[in-house]
């Protein structure tokens, strides 16, 4: 390039540092603003590396602005696009690491199933006593804690029932996928040879499952920061804009429920939205990488290292009906 462009690069050391980057080539068509992204990421990820305070130190109103800003950008994605492609290039060449990687990603998601779980029995738990304290101690509020009690109206407990299941829903995802439980529309599948099986699973992974997490991501994060700071952030700002926003940025989280003593933590619900996306990104990660190893390997290595729950013995006739 002849002249040197102003660069509005990811996580930029200074903002107005000027920089001989890429800026005019990505303008020019999309095929040069896909190459230009791809490019410009790896000076990107190194200068997050490097400048973690422009963008972590939240106590800096400019620095949080960046974090939000890159948080659903494009940017952000590219980088992350180029760490994946590198890292599945590692991995096809050394089968050992790409096996590392599904047995780590399917054991998080195996864990964090397990752990939230139970907020489906807290669930349960939880609505028991609430109708206890309603129809046969007639009380108009629950108040739980040692020394300072935790007080709320029956509304709040009974709307807050439905962060327990979009907890399960959402952080249980990776889980259920794992374990076979989510619902399948079988056309031709189940009658597909194995080979065939291994090849729709990867097509699925990288045409459907990660476009579909990663348009919610991008929805979602800005839903989610609106309800938490103003003035309110918009994916259609620029980085420039939200910087002059960052004068005035303060939290202003959302408390404000459907019902006057009803639940006023429906922020959670916009975290969780976020949540359900990273899940389910690892594991087509996850999945793209299994089927990669046992298409290459052959049909016996089906189900290698897979982390399954039994119900015990004698209960055959029941795993998978859940």
């Amino acid at each position: 390039m002849a002249d040197d462009i102003i660069c509005s690069g990811f996580f930029r050391a200074a903002e107005g540092a000027k920089l001989s980057c890429l800026d005019k080539f990505q303008d020019s068509g999309m095929l040069q603003f896909i190459s230009g992204n791809i490019l410009e990421a790896f000076y990107n990820f190194f200068a997050a590396l490097l400048n973690p305070g422009m963008w972590l130190n939240w106590t800096d109103s400019q620095s949080m602005m960046r974090f939000i800003y890159y948080g659903g950008s494009v940017e952000l994605f590219f980088v992350l696009f180029v760490c994946l492609v590198v890292l599945t290039a590692v991995a096809m060449r050394k089968r050992a690491v790409m096996w590392g990687v599904v047995r780590g990603l399917e054991g998080f998601s195996n864990g964090m199933g397990r752990l939230f779980a139970w907020a489906g029995l807290i669930m349960v738990i939880q609505q028991i006593i609430i109708v206890f304290m309603q129809r046969i101690f007639t009380r108009p509020d629950i108040s739980i804690g040692l020394g300072i009690p935790l007080q709320f109206d029956i509304s709040w407990f009974a709307e807050e029932l439905k962060l327990f299941n979009a907890m399960v829903v959402c952080l249980c995802v990776g889980y259920t996928f794992v374990q076979g439980g989510h619902v399948r529309v079988d056309l031709f599948y189940a009658g597909a040879k194995f080979r065939t099986k291994k090849i729709v699973d990867m097509f699925g992974a990288v045409f459907f499952m990660i476009p579909f997490a990663v348009v919610t991501w991008m929805y979602g994060w800005y839903f989610l920061w609106r309800h938490l700071v103003t003035p309110n952030p918009s994916a259609s700002d620029s980085l420039e804009l939200l910087l002059r926003k960052a004068r005035v940025l303060k939290w202003n989280v959302e408390t404000i429920g459907f019902s006057p003593n009803g639940f006023n933590g429906y922020f959670l619900f916009k975290v969780l939205l976020c949540m359900f996306c990273v899940m389910v990104i690892l594991q087509a990660i996850a999945l793209f990488y299994r089927s990669w190893c046992e298409l290459r390997e052959g049909e016996e290595s089906a189900g290698k290292y897979l982390d399954k729950d039994t119900l015990g013995e004698g209960e055959e006739a029941y795993e998978g009906a859940h």
